[in-house]
């Protein structure tokens, strides 16, 4: 089994999916030209790079990280994700109560609000992930684990583990993109 066979909704391309080598060292001390580690993710077909919940594999000299979820989403997303959560709560707690992901990724975690959201009842059944501004899940491994035999077989698995959270947080994202695709215009505009 491949990633299309766990995640057929999400992109994998090495042009788009590998992240670049190269550091941003304008504005930082460290101007070493070159990162340490490499990294991949993969994300919805239907949304761009960095708008949309995904895979994400980062090995470097000291450790493999192998995660996924939603980082920083623009605040439109944010809250037509939480619309959705509010409304979806007890799936999104059954997908992160199950035994295969607790055991491999313990609990969502991500940066979050002291106090519920503005247009949610403070009382809300799920105030504690709508109170969430991030959705990430992820597990760290040695570094030896990445040039060994059960690697892939092994990121394939995890993945599948975190491919229902990744599909629970992309289906308002996404029905959202398609949604405005359908409404465009077919070719250029006649006048």
């Amino acid at each position: 089994m491949d990633l299309p066979g766990i995640a057929p909704d999400l992109a994998a391309n090495p042009k788009t999916s590998m992240y670049r080598i190269h550091r941003d060292t304008r504005f930082s001390a460290n101007k070493a030209p070159y990162k340490t580690h490499v990294a991949a993710i993969f994300p919805h077909r239907a949304l761009p790079k960095h708008e949309s919940a995904g895979l994400y594999v980062h090995v470097a000299t000291d450790q493999v990280f192998i995660g996924g979820g939603l980082y920083r989403p623009q605040p439109r997303q944010l809250h037509r994700l939480r619309e959705y959560i509010a409304t979806n709560s007890e799936r999104l707690r059954g997908l992160v109560a199950a035994p295969a992901f607790r055991r491999n990724f313990g609990e969502l975690s991500g940066e979050g609000l002291k106090r519920v959201p503005r247009g949610f009842p403070a009382d809300h059944p799920a105030a504690d992930l709508l109170r969430l501004k991030q959705f990430l899940a992820g597990c760290e491994r040695p570094a030896a684990f990445a040039i060994g035999p059960r690697f892939y077989p092994s990121l394939l698995r995890l993945f599948s583990h975190l491919a229902p959270l990744i599909d629970f947080l992309n289906a308002p994202l996404a029905s959202r993109a398609l949604s405005l695709e359908e409404t465009l215009p077919a070719g250029p505009p006649s006048n």
